[in-house]
């Protein structure tokens, strides 16, 4: 087996590891909340289950946005990024353990446990930005390395929200804590792989300069904005919105989840590939105009049968999207600034998180889940217009040909 060959499966396998912890918690989230201390009467962000989830949920992202650039400058300016992916997923275990810790303790408000939340996810992003530019940088072919990285991604999501259900059955504290044994394997496993980062070193002024010299890493931050929006909806109101209309529990909320997550893994390597040969702008534009319907069908579904199969629909065209935009920002991004290019990829799709826990959470709050379904399958409709003439005003056919440039190095 090649170098590249086995340090994408490694890779691919971290990036698995850390979505599947983040997914753990998702399908219990509720439950969750309640056992680290959410109170309507002692805390303005317990209110309802709605808004004390919704909190703890964006607390993470919100940590996300705010130092996942951090990561990715020390990387692009040092040179290196095993040490600091090994660093934020240890110090990411740390976190998910002292969260576990805090029905022990019994003294710390509602309030204390978001500022953990924070101080986890700052740390957990590293781990994921690093690993995601590590695969950036190996040879094969832009759509397959990303395409790895979206399989794994879908893996560790469609595996980790049944199976954290599950584990909330036994104990809403044992997805922290199978949370953070991940976290330390993902600090051995990265060890093994080359760092392959490249040796020209630069400053944060020239890295930032750099990226604001390549105004179309707007196009895929854009549509990475929108497509982990309706990710971020899913995770926190689809899940009640299942649980709510159709009276499912959390293991069985956790199975529906992974009926989009299931295809939208599995075929993420192969629509990588895909977008290699014919480009990004069929899987990206025509894509997310097909996704967007799909979400308001989900919506609509009369039944659990029917929005399961609106959800694997759905996970289909996810899977059509996701890699072909994340291979474009390593198409347009310079070699020795991909760790800032996939760093602004990442607080594009945080903030997108973080739109869809806040605007799914308040439409779905104050008007019902049927408005909340409409926006956010509407935004994802919108932007795919948007976008057409941009990608045939900003001629990205001639970017999309640099992923195909290296394949011949595999």
């Amino acid at each position: 087996m090649h170098s590249s060959d086995r340090d994408r499966i490694v890779l691919a396998a971290v990036v698995f590891a850390v979505l599947f912890s983040q997914l753990l918690l998702y399908p219990g989230v509720a439950t969750l909340v309640e056992t680290l201390g959410a109170d309507a009467t002692a805390s303005p962000f317990a209110a309802s289950a709605l808004d004390a989830s919704m909190w703890f949920l964006v607390a993470e992202f919100a940590a996300y946005v705010a130092f996942v650039g951090v990561w990715g400058a020390a990387s692009d300016m040092t040179g290196r990024r095993t040490p600091f992916i090994v660093a934020g997923a240890l110090a990411g275990s740390v976190g998910y353990a002292a969260l576990a810790a805090v029905p022990a303790i019994g003294s710390i408000p509602f309030e204390g446990v978001l500022v953990l939340r924070v101080a986890q996810g700052a740390m957990t992003i590293g781990a994921f930005s690093l690993t995601m530019t590590m695969l950036m940088d190996l040879e094969g072919g832009h759509g397959r390395n990303m395409g790895a990285a979206g399989i794994a991604i879908g893996l560790g999501a469609a595996l980790g929200a049944p199976i954290g259900g599950q584990l909330t059955e036994l104990d809403p504290l044992a997805p922290l804590i199978g949370a953070a044994v991940l976290l330390v394997c993902v600090g051995g496993l990265v060890s093994i792989v080359e760092d392959r980062t490249p040796s020209q070193r630069r400053t944060a002024r020239a890295l930032v300069d750099g990226v604001r010299k390549r105004p179309t890493l707007s196009i895929p931050y854009a549509f990475g904005f929108v497509d982990r929006l309706t990710a971020g909806f899913f995770a926190l109101v689809g899940t009640l919105y299942f649980q709510e209309t159709f009276g499912l529990d959390p293991a069985a909320t956790g199975l529906l989840l992974a009926c989009f997550f299931a295809p939208f893994a599995l075929l993420q390597y192969p629509m990588g590939a895909l977008s290699d040969r014919i480009g990004r702008t069929i899987p990206i534009v025509v894509g997310s105009l097909c996704y967007g319907v799909g979400i308001l069908a989900v919506g609509a579904a009369p039944s659990v049968t029917a929005a399961a199969i609106a959800m694997i629909t759905v996970g289909v065209l996810g899977a059509l999207v996701s890699p072909a935009t994340m291979a474009l920002v390593t198409d347009i991004a310079a070699e020795s600034e991909r760790g800032v290019a996939m760093a602004g990829f990442n607080i594009a799709g945080s903030l997108g998180f973080l739109g869809g826990f806040l605007i799914g959470g308040t439409v779905a709050s104050s008007y019902g889940y049927g408005l909340a379904f409409l926006t956010v399958g509407s935004l994802e409709i919108a932007i795919a217009l948007i976008a057409v003439p941009a990608f045939l005003r900003l001629s990205i056919g001639r970017n999309e040909r640099l992923g195909t440039e290296d394949r011949g190095g595999a």
